[in-house]
């Protein structure tokens, strides 16, 4: 079909990308009553069409010459709900007021390795435990997976990627790691000679999804100066070891069996996480990998030696990773029930909040968690009750959508919902450390950090431009608001009230 429109000519595919617009529905209209009609009459302004018919053709937008406010009129008129929201930003960002970004420091684009087709990053054999687990079968039936060594296979390639475009930025301690498509590069500073390039992967067959840095190792297999790195796509991982000096080692190639969502150190031992239920866990001491059925995992988070995991049937499991190496005979992560949400529902966020240890009353263990229905519980466990689990502290049902995001810290309870990633802060009192009295039944602050998703992003993109919140737990939180692809602005918000004050 060729269509015309105020003077416009189009075709019907065009028109009808957006489902539910007023052209889906009047063009869904045509084709039932009268095929044959090619003209469409709208009594609208045709200088403010031009744009909106550009962006229907090219998801592009031009705003030379055209008042935002208009255009977002017409949009709405139209029912283009990703042009609105795209707007709507660009009216959000002529009303900041934005100071500046303190420039640290401008790392050139590194060279491309030289790419070898039969390398360690072919697809590997999945590694699977011995026994499935059912959702009421916490403790899993792990095995010792051999590790994949160098061999021939098939490459395995996804959509193209730019090859120079930054993935993910990691950092710990004084370095950081750089993420892209097919390679990573690790940076260490120093206060007499800036940053510097320090490592290299190899070039890799798959586009790196995951990638996670370790600093700072104790007791390696090369002593305590060992660095360590690792990236992953889809079920494989691999764990470089570099050394003081800046060369690196392949310790391993590892294979997760399913889809790794999640990639980070615990000490000196990698964990991966997979949505589906398992935890894979290497241990830098013993080089010991092992792999073991959990239920589905929808969150998690770390505190000291303990990871949490939130999962879909309503329960917060642990596991000591101080004692993981001590049970390797008996093939055991050592997965505990810590606590159970008294709905069922599926555990979405998790933060745990270890407060000072004092010579009064020791570690208190604090929890603020989201749920799939919106609530928000902060649970407390007391160091004089040993041997029984959190009791609930206070429930908060601020949010009508899941939470995808959760921060307890010394001074706030931060929430975020899947609602336009609206946010709540709420003031924490505490007692000689500890949470002492209930937060007040007013939030400090409450806002959303509209930011765009990048079309047909890559799957690291979740994991790269990761909102937050970021900072320590004494301190001030904040977010990252991103604007992607209407400008290169970047700003900082402040958790507790929401406001920008920087951008870059």
């Amino acid at each position: 079909w060729l269509l015309f429109l105020c003077g416009f000519s189009t075709s019907r595919q065009t028109l009808m990308w957006i489902p539910d617009s007023f052209f889906s529905r009047y063009l869904q209209y045509i084709i039932t009553v009268n095929k044959d009609k090619l003209t469409i009459f709208i009594d609208r302004d045709p200088a403010a069409f031009a744009p909106i018919l550009n962006f229907l053709r090219t998801k592009e937008l031009d705003l030379r010459g055209v008042s935002i406010n208009v255009l977002r009129h017409e949009a709405e008129f139209y029912g283009i709900t990703p042009l609105v929201r795209r707007l709507l930003l660009c009216e959000e960002l002529e009303r900041s007021s934005c100071g500046s970004v303190l420039f640290h420091g401008y790392l050139p684009p590194p060279g491309i390795p030289t790419r070898k087709i039969n390398n360690t990053a072919g697809p590997l054999p999945d590694v699977r435990t011995g026994q499935n687990c059912s959702e009421s079968e916490i403790h899993g039936g792990g095995v010792q997976p051999t590790l994949a060594g160098t061999g021939e296979g098939t490459v395995r390639l996804g959509f193209p990627v730019d090859p120079r475009k930054v993935l993910i930025v990691a950092g710990h301690h004084n370095w950081i790691v750089a993420a892209y498509a097919h390679f990573a590069v690790c940076y260490r500073i120093k206060e007499s000679s800036g940053w510097q390039q320090v490592f290299t992967s190899p070039y890799l067959d798959w586009t790196i999804e995951r990638v996670a840095l370790n600093a700072k190792v104790v007791g390696g297999p090369h002593g305590d100066k060992d660095k360590m790195v690792a990236v992953a796509s889809e079920s494989s991982i691999i764990l470089w070891s570099i050394q003081d000096g800046g060369s690196g080692s392949e310790i391993g190639v590892f294979s997760l069996g399913v889809p790794v969502d999640a990639l980070f150190f615990i000490g000196n031992q990698l964990v991966a996480t997979s949505h589906t239920g398992k935890v894979g866990v290497w241990n830098a001491v013993t080089q010991h990998w092992q792999v073991q059925d959990v239920v589905p995992i929808t969150s998690y988070d770390t505190a000291g030696s303990f990871l949490l995991l939130g999962c879909n049937n309503g329960s917060i499991y642990y596991i000591d990773m101080q004692k993981f190496p001590l049970r390797m005979k008996d093939n055991d992560l050592l997965v505990t029930e810590l606590y159970h949400d008294p709905s069922n529902d599926a555990i979405t966020a998790l933060s745990v909040y270890l407060t000072p240890k004092t010579s009064v009353s020791g570690n208190w263990i604090e929890i603020a968690y989201g749920t799939s229905s919106g609530a928000v519980r902060v649970i407390v466990q007391h160091p004089e009750t040993v041997g029984s689990g959190p009791q609930l502290f206070q429930t908060f049902t601020v949010h009508r959508s899941p939470v995808t995001k959760i921060m307890l810290s010394e001074k706030h309870l931060v929430s975020v919902c899947a609602d336009n990633n609206h946010v709540r802060t709420w003031t924490v009192t505490r007692f000689r450390g500890m949470i002492s009295t209930q937060p007040g039944s007013t939030p400090l602050a409450s806002f959303k950090i509209l930011s765009l998703e990048e079309a047909e992003s890559h799957g690291s993109y979740c994991s790269g431009n990761d909102i937050g919140p970021f900072g320590e737990r004494d301190d001030q939180q904040v977010f990252i608001q991103k604007v992607v692809p209407i400008t290169n602005k970047l700003f900082v918000r402040l958790s507790s009230t929401g406001k920008r004050y920087l951008h870059v």
